[in-house]
């Protein structure tokens, strides 16, 4: 039987709030409409950094390089390396193909990266940096030939780690642009800046907006909401791991679930002596207690079956598994956009450092998609030839009589054109071809 030791007092909507979305629609269209006068003006007006060009120079970039100590390099370079190796790992698995399935049939498809991808890292807030990594690393590992990337400037200036990592990361074209304009600007483009293809990487609210509202004038990586985390936890564990592990992710915003789910009483309320305990000592409390108070959960079940249940029912972004068999998650559960599995591991990892991407679904959108991750940025693309006159009069009366079924007589006609040179038989016209 599942029951609450603790309920959310509030839950996540999954449409938009409609004053979010007039503000962003009014914000793009201005930038549309004005474009490089409307980013400066919204560039002073919400990030207070007026400048001629808000693309940053070479000097700048090397300024910002140069301005790592050895260890924050040597720790961003590790990093870096890991997201690039396991992105590279997972390119090798993406091959094209081209099969003959019949005689004289050939069918193929390639993996074409886009060429034009524009990444947005988050840093009003915090300075992300490995957002940096998730996105911009990722889509020139997939080979795309123009990266761009923008970020907010931290506190009215150049955030300098921030685009350290982006430099690094192999950012093509670096702007401190932030908030809508700086997706209006990449998704539409300017006067001094050409549009992209496709938009990637998490932002706030407005952000997520922009980029919804973008969809179908450019791709998006995948719709965005605020952040989660799923602890499944037995009595292998206990609580400190358990609330710090909660916590540490619902000190993303005032807004982000963090939910415990065990088979455990002992553990589910060590783990709230535990987080009560730690909400003291942890200085960004004011926004992890809010998150923990208003969207926090502790659902206990009775078994394993009920915890995968409940968990793909969840479907959260991130899903820490501390088991005694945590394989038993990797190989029972659907729903999730990433696991983490064992204590060893945790959230933070994925976001900052191990090398698997952190910008995931969210919002229960794990239901049906993946994360980001190095195949977001190719397209499989399919290709066909016919390589002899007895395929293509055989393919072409099939696909005659079958354009006749659903009343399509000029699409009948392409396949009989093909019976009549490459067959020999006169198919009258506007009829389907008989069958030999």
């Amino acid at each position: 039987m599942i029951r609450y030791l603790k309920s959310a007092r509030l839950t996540q909507g999954v449409t938009s709030d409609p004053a979010v979305t007039r503000t962003v629609q009014d914000l793009l269209r201005d930038v549309e409409e004005n474009g490089d006068t409307a980013v400066r003006r919204l560039s002073v007006k919400f990030d207070g950094l007026d400048r001629d060009s808000y693309r940053l120079t070479e000097a700048e970039i090397r300024a910002c390089i140069d301005g790592l100590t050895k260890q924050e390099r040597k720790d961003l370079d590790f990093a870096q390396d890991q997201v690039r190796n396991f992105a590279k790992a997972q390119r090798d698995t993406m091959l094209d193909l081209e099969v003959e399935t019949l005689p004289g049939v050939v069918l193929g498809h390639k993996n074409i990266p886009i060429a034009n991808v524009g990444c947005y890292v988050p840093g009003g807030k915090y300075p992300l940096l490995a957002s940096a990594h998730m996105t911009v690393l990722t889509a020139k590992v997939a080979g795309c030939d123009r990266v761009i990337t923008c970020a907010p400037p931290f506190k009215g200036q150049i955030a300098p780690k921030i685009v350290a990592a982006q430099a690094l990361a192999g950012a093509d074209e670096i702007y401190v642009l932030g908030g809508v304009q700086a997706i209006a600007a990449m998704g539409h483009g300017t006067e001094t800046i050409r549009p992209v293809d496709m938009l990637a990487g998490p932002g706030n609210a407005y952000v997520a907006e922009a980029k919804r509202l973008m969809f179908g004038r450019v791709g998006i990586d995948l719709f965005a909401g605020p952040t989660e985390t799923l602890v499944i936890a037995d009595d292998t564990s206990d609580g400190e791991v358990v609330a710090t592990d909660l916590l540490g992710q619902a000190e993303h915003g005032a807004n982000s679930p963090a939910v415990l789910i065990t088979n455990s009483e002992a553990l589910a309320r060590d783990t709230l002596r535990e987080i009560d305990r730690i909400l003291q000592i942890l200085p960004t409390a004011e926004i992890a207690g809010k998150a923990w108070r208003d969207f926090g959960e502790i659902i206990l079940c009775d078994t394993l079956e009920e915890m995968v249940s409940e968990a793909d029912r969840v479907a959260s972004e991130h899903v820490q598994v501390m088991t005694a068999d945590p394989d038993y998650f990797l190989t029972n559960m659907k729903n999730y956009g990433a696991l983490f599995l064992g204590q060893r591991t945790n959230v933070s990892f994925g976001d900052k450092v191990i090398g698997t991407n952190h910008t995931l679904p969210t919002l229960t959108s794990a239901r049906y998609s993946g994360g980001l991750w190095v195949g977001k940025f190719l397209k499989t693309c399919t290709y066909q030839r016919i390589l002899t006159d007895e395929a293509a009069a055989m393919i072409g009366a099939i696909g005659s009589r079958l354009c006749h079924m659903e009343g399509f007589v000029g699409h009948a006609e392409q396949s009989n054109l093909r019976v009549r040179r490459y067959g020999g038989r006169n198919v009258p016209y506007g009829q389907p071809a008989e069958a030999l």
